[in-house]
């Protein structure tokens, strides 16, 4: 276990308390901060994990509603603001979240300077564009959970298809974490059997699975009015690997410059993340219709960040 790195989640709600939830278990912070405008129930928050402490590795909790707490923290989760309705679209949230991010923002630089910052609020391809701007900090330090989860959605859904399990699946949902987000079938492979090659897999059944993952998250929203689980997942496992510094890929939201032809806008390619942030090394090879998808995405993220 890594347990080396203080960790600070702003957004006692669900999601925050979820990925705190996912944190404490896994066992890669050394500290867990939950921090949100109602102390109280920050503090519910902590005191119920707590009393599980014989049950995991030891992390230590703390809460408050205190911006002095992001103080030498190693990553901040924002994960405050308002959450999806039924039948709302993740950009239809931009400006009661744009504004509750940029007070964030503004009373984590008078604590930390250095940290690295994870967005996790809807819609997070706007606001990770706007913390970019609002922060100031290098564009490495700055990212959203952007389309790890949808990532995550297509594998499991193709794995369901093919009786495979999602960790033998590589294949990426990219763009916009929401409507147009799209899957990038001509670089996804199971087991080291191109997708678009396998029997059984024509485009009808692939276009499918494509919109059971756009609509995951609605269909999620409608029964039980909000998403957490998984997404608490995917937190702990990027702050695992931002603090164990391990070079693992995933699909995040970031500022993107001459990325495909796109530039000034912040959405969600495979990038290689490890302690000092989340870092393009690479561009994934996109097939003529795919960057016609990827342009498209950009083009209707970047008329919402302004």
């Amino acid at each position: 276990m890594s347990n080396n790195g203080k960790v600070v989640v702003i957004g006692a709600g669900f999601v925050g308390a979820t990925s705190a939830y996912a944190m404490f278990i896994d066992g890669a912070p050394s500290e867990i901060v939950l921090l949100d405008v109602n102390k109280e129930k920050a503090e519910g928050e902590a005191m119920d994990l707590e009393q599980g402490m014989q049950f995991v590795p030891g992390t230590k909790l703390s809460y408050g509603s205190d911006y002095a707490l992001v103080r030498n923290a190693e990553v901040v989760v924002i994960t405050a603001g308002a959450r999806t309705k039924p039948g709302q679209t993740r950009l239809e949230l931009i400006s009661v979240n744009a504004q509750i991010l940029k007070t964030i923002i503004q009373n984590i630089k008078k604590y930390n300077k250095d940290c690295c910052l994870l967005i996790v609020t809807n819609p997070v391809d706007v606001l990770t564009y706007l913390a970019v701007r609002y922060s100031g900090f290098s564009y490495d330090k700055v990212f959203g959970s952007g389309t790890t989860l949808d990532s995550a959605r297509l594998r499991y859904f193709l794995g369901q298809k093919l009786r495979v399990h999602p960790s033998s699946i590589h294949a990426y949902m990219l763009g916009e974490h929401g409507d147009s987000e799209f899957p990038a079938w001509s670089s996804a492979r199971v087991g080291g059997v191109p997708v678009l090659e396998m029997e059984g897999l024509d485009r009808a059944i692939l276009n499918r699975l494509a919109d059971n993952t756009r609509r995951a998250a609605y269909e999620i929203v409608a029964r039980k009015g909000a998403t957490y689980y998984a997404i608490g997942l995917v937190v702990a496992q990027l702050v695992r690997a931002i603090l164990d510094d391990s070079n693992t890929i995933f699909p995040l939201s970031v500022y993107l410059k001459k990325y495909h032809g796109v530039s000034d806008v912040t959405l969600s390619v495979p990038v290689v993340l490890n302690r000092s942030g989340a870092h393009i090394r690479f561009q994934l090879p996109l097939s003529q219709q795919e960057k016609k998808q990827f342009r498209s995405c950009a083009k209707i993220v970047r008329s919402l960040q302004s």
